[in-house]
């Protein structure tokens, strides 16, 4: 079994040398393995420290990203390039202890992937636990993929299962969500979260939010990605459907009591229905035409590679 350890890097001159001189204690153990750094656009001395670790190990391989993307891009690009038969995530500021690597690959034998969960984080609770617990409650909730940690880099894949997903957002933390949809069989195993030691974490408060937004996309994509005239005819139909009730009222009125209607509130609202339930059909219509035609057609990678060292 060849690994591959994909690890996302952004401004972290300090934790760069103690953390590939531990995951080396640890990877020499297997033999048959390459580290792939992602360095997502790092303004400090991030780049010349991975470029001389690649320098001293062909085990080991940089991918430069022009700019700052995001860490799910960063993610996108490590999978493109992993050759490993496992590919094993982690973060680059210490908090991840590569000595749980084993305990991944041990369940990788009997699961398609396997989650980290750290069951002791050692975090802010009001600034990170707690916003993390009220997401991961919500992901499990909406997703039906029960994980107490969702937020967790430390995870284990097979190969197949990350080479056929296409990642986006913050699409990194969904991966087990959208992987069960296809039959992947999912584990979750605790593992050590530690203080950060150098450095200062990357993510606030306001990624809370961009989680939220992507939750509603997963979801979608889930329910009705393949099937959109479902969402959008239902809402269409059930629109039209109460815009037509109104407007059979308002005849009712107008034929049976002789009522006056043409400077009622409830006509506007009547045809306004009738109007924006047409068109919700009209968009189902249109996104189902678009779904046979470009299904599986979006190719394009979400990142720019500066250059490749090692590979």
């Amino acid at each position: 079994m060849t690994l591959s350890v994909v690890i996302p890097v952004y401004n972290e001159e300090d934790n760069i040398p103690v953390l590939h001189e531990r995951l080396v204690s640890v990877l020499e153990r297997i033999k048959d393995y390459e580290i792939i750094y992602v360095d997502d656009g790092s303004t400090d001395r991030t780049l010349e420290i991975l470029e001389g670790l690649q320098k001293r190990s062909s085990r080991v391989v940089v991918l430069s990203l022009r700019r700052n993307f995001g860490q799910t891009a960063a993610f996108a690009a490590g999978f493109d390039f992993a050759r490993g038969d496992v590919i094993i995530t982690m973060d680059a500021d210490l908090q991840n202890d590569p000595e749980d690597i084993p305990r991944l690959l041990e369940l990788i034998k009997e699961y398609d992937l396997v989650s980290g969960w750290r069951k002791e984080r050692k975090d802010p609770f009001f600034s990170r636990r707690l916003p993390s617990m009220i997401a991961n409650w919500l992901i499990s909730k909406v997703t039906g993929v029960r994980l107490h940690d969702y937020g967790c880099s430390l995870k284990a894949y097979r190969k197949d299962i990350v080479k056929n997903l296409r990642l986006y957002g913050e699409m990194h933390r969904f991966i087990p969500a959208v992987a069960s949809w296809y039959g992947v069989r999912v584990a979750e195993v605790p593992v050590k979260h530690h203080p950060r030691f150098k450095g200062r974490s990357k993510y606030g408060i306001s990624r809370t939010f961009k989680v939220l937004l992507d939750l509603v996309t997963v979801k979608f994509l889930q329910s009705f990605s393949t099937k959109p005239i479902q969402f959008f005819g239902s809402m269409g139909l059930l629109s039209s459907f109460l815009g037509f009730l109104i407007l059979l009222y308002l005849t009712a009125l107008k034929f049976i009591k002789n009522v006056p209607i043409g400077g009622r509130p409830l006509l506007i609202l009547g045809v306004l229905l009738i109007v924006v339930g047409v068109q919700f059909i009209g968009m189902g219509l249109l996104g189902e035409m678009l779904v046979r035609v470009y299904h599986e057609s979006q190719r394009k990678p979400i990142y720019v590679l500066k250059k490749i060292i090692g590979l």
